[in-house]
């Protein structure tokens, strides 16, 4: 991990930046797939998502939930990338979820600059290498 300066335009311009943006999406992606068939389970995703902690830390602090309070959560959590409820999340749905939660976090972000802890190979962080890498004009 490492402490980075970032705002809601680092993630917007990250997004907004196609290649770069899909680039790093099918990077994770794959990541992710570890049967390598294409498609994301919810047994695969949720090996991200308890990760990530998205529950058990709140400012910081870690917090206590049920056991099935956590699981609703993150069944619920896939199903808002299983845009089409066939049990699995395809790289389409990932990358159309996984934009829409950027842009959120961007928009929460807004236009003040704030220092945060990221972690070497998440999205941000790639965000924050976008912003910072020299631009080739042509």
């Amino acid at each position: 991990m490492s402490v980075e300066v970032l705002d809601g335009a680092t993630i917007v311009g990250f997004v907004e930046d196609e290649e770069a943006f899909g680039e790093c999406v099918r990077e994770l992606f794959w990541q992710l797939d570890t049967d390598k068939d294409g498609v994301l389970s919810y047994a695969e995703m949720l090996k991200e998502l308890q990760r990530m902690r998205v529950l058990e830390i709140h400012f910081g602090v870690d917090v206590k939930h049920e056991p099935e309070e956590v699981a609703r959560v993150y069944e619920s959590m896939f199903v808002q990338f299983d845009h089409d409820l066939n049990g699995r999340v395809d790289m389409e749905e990932f990358k159309e979820e996984t934009k829409e939660i950027m842009l959120a976090m961007a928009n929460g972000l807004g236009s003040v600059p704030v220092q945060m802890a990221l972690e070497h190979d998440s999205l941000l962080m790639k965000a924050v290498q976008r912003e910072c890498s020299p631009k080739i004009s042509a």
